[in-house]
């Protein structure tokens, strides 16, 4: 099976940056996307989409990025459901990130001289552990 989402918009509000009762971080925003297509005469809808991030994709959303700035997000899609306050059965849908990247320029973003160029194109929720050390060897073809 097959849950991959990628959107790329503008944040709808700045990103708080919450910690859960174990101690994990989160945040949760929404991306404004325009659709790509507009009838005739007609202006662009705009959807809004709800993303949650975790852990250090989460504290590099909100140390970066702000209300306006524009961002592409990876990640799958998630629906849960619960009661409103009236008692109502509701289901939400979010976007939970794996992976973030700047899409704007330096000054757009706001994040000119704050962020090193090894972590200006992008932040994955990847370990360690998720990669190999590459041994240095001529028989490489590149």
């Amino acid at each position: 099976m097959l849950n991959c989402c990628v959107i790329m918009g503008r944040l709808t509000a700045d990103p708080e940056l919450r910690t859960t009762a174990s101690g994990l971080s989160v945040t949760t925003f929404s991306v404004a996307v325009d659709r790509s297509y507009a009838r005739p005469g007609e202006e662009k809808q705009t959807d809004f989409i709800n993303v949650v991030a975790w852990r250090q994709t989460a504290e590099f959303v909100t140390k970066y990025f702000h209300k306006g700035s524009m961002i592409a997000v990876q990640g799958s899609l998630q629906s849960r459901n619960y009661e409103d306050k009236n008692g109502n059965k509701r289901t939400a849908f979010e976007i939970v990130a794996s992976n973030v990247s700047f899409c704007g320029s330096k000054a757009e973003s706001g994040a000119a001289g704050t962020v090193n160029t090894a972590n200006n194109a992008s932040y994955s929720n990847a370990g360690a552990e998720d990669f190999s050390t590459v041994v240095e060897d001529d028989d490489f073809p590149f």
